[in-house]
């Protein structure tokens, strides 16, 4: 959803899309199009885009047992396969709004999906090493799309945000759940096995890269406004649990999204199946992103929205490891709204903490920079244990303790206060 954010002065901001970066970095006037027709290829472009930036995690899990069997990875190095990509998530979100501001938004989100194309089909090679260099380039580039393309969405729809948010969370959430659910059936279907499944969301990624490359090329670079520092962010103690909060719900996810499938299969569920339970899951997120921040703006602060939406994560991840085969795909609902409210409130917390749009930019920094790696401790972790018990007990409880300690977090996060910081030279 999006919002119109009231500041204390009076004056409004309308918050970008849910589930990604605020930037101010696109304070230009629109670039030039070719009337309607070319406002329409514009939109189709951002969301053909948006349907890029989740499979390259969905699709590896529901493979991984055989990734894992082909390349002889032990449970440590299949987590830290998983955990490259949303390491790369917080390491290159930092430096894509100065690439914005040299060479444009557009060109730099051109160049980026290029990498993801690149990325994702060496994976189609089948060795680690090509594994690990896929991963790590897909992660990259989806970091900076991450970060630019809400701006885009911002700028050049400022009449439909609210109808581009919508699509955009959708095609965001559709490409996790469709990689989910096809990569298994796609691994039997093609000659080359699950690297050709793999590969084959590359395809998406190229037709997007090439539709927007007569877009990209065309527009010019967009100056921005010098804007003053925003300084003592990092020394607020709300600052840090909302950026701590963002980091655990993100940890929680991409467990989900990497050793959820792998679970089921381990307890007996076939592939196909357990990539179905955890696209149910992501299409579920994808219904509460919608929902939930309409439904945290209602009561007096946020704090026990927070705690619901980790009741129903963490019950349905521990459905799924507890529950009988066939009665799975519940706990993967129940997992699914909770993960999904849990990223659109983590969004959210970071507007309503924020006293104005320029914080509130710089408050979205911190939080995901640093929360998207504290969150790639998540899987990584969950593999380790895997690895060291043999069971997936253990990552069951750790996913618990992540849980736990997000409900402390939210506990400060989603009082109604702004963080504090000093502005100006």
């Amino acid at each position: 959803m999006t919002d119109k954010i009231v500041q204390n002065d009076g004056r409004a901001f309308v918050a970008p899309p849910l589930g990604e970066p605020l930037i101010d970095i696109e304070e230009g006037p629109p670039a030039p199009r070719t009337g309607a027709a070319g406002h329409i290829l514009l939109g189709i472009s951002l969301v053909l885009i948006a349907f890029n930036l989740r499979a390259v995690f969905s699709s590896l899990s529901t493979v991984l047992p055989e990734v894992m069997r082909d390349n002889g990875l032990t449970a440590v190095w299949a987590s830290a396969l998983t955990t490259l990509p949303v390491i790369c998530l917080g390491l290159f979100s930092f430096p894509a709004p100065g690439l914005a501001r040299r060479l444009g938004a557009e060109r730099v989100i051109l160049a980026a999906m290029v990498i993801v194309t690149v990325g994702t089909a060496l994976r189609g090679f089948g060795l680690s090493s090509f594994l690990f260099l896929g991963s790590f380039m897909a992660g990259a580039g989806i970091a900076v799309v991450n970060v630019l393309l809400p701006g885009l969405v911002k700028r050049d729809f400022p009449n439909s945000v609210a109808t581009m948010t919508g699509f955009y969370t959708m095609a965001l959430c559709g490409s996790a759940a469709g990689a989910a659910a096809f990569t298994v059936p796609l691994e039997k279907l093609l000659p080359g096995g699950w690297p050709a499944a793999l590969a084959v969301w590359s395809v998406p990624a190229l037709a997007s890269a090439v539709l927007w490359a007569p877009q990209a090329l065309r527009a010019a670079p967009h100056p921005a406004t010098a804007r003053p520092p925003a300084r003592g962010l990092f020394h607020d103690k709300l600052a840090w649990k909302v950026t701590l909060f963002m980091g655990l719900q993100s940890a929680m996810a991409y467990i989900v999204f990497g050793w959820l499938a792998p679970m089921l299969r381990d307890r007996g569920m076939e592939g196909a199946a357990a990539g179905f339970v955890l696209s149910i899951s992501v299409v579920f997120q994808m219904l509460a992103c919608l929902a939930v921040p309409s439904l945290a703006m209602r009561g007096r602060d946020q704090r026990w929205v927070c705690l619901l939406m980790l009741a129903l994560a963490m019950a349905g991840f521990a459905g799924c490891y507890w529950l009988p085969l066939p009665l799975a795909w519940i706990g993967g609902i129940f997992n699914g709204i909770g993960q999904g409210g849990l990223i659109a409130l983590a969004m959210t917390l970071i507007i309503l903490r924020s006293p104005d749009a320029h914080v509130a930019a710089r408050l979205s920094g911190m939080a995901q920079g640093v929360g998207y790696i504290l969150a790639g401790f998540g899987p990584l972790l969950a593999g380790v244990l895997r690895g060291a018990t043999g069971s997936y007990a253990a990552p069951t409880a750790l996913f618990m303790l992540f849980g736990a300690a997000a409900s402390w977090s939210a506990l400060e996060a989603g009082r109604k206060a702004f963080v504090k910081v000093r502005t100006g030279a």
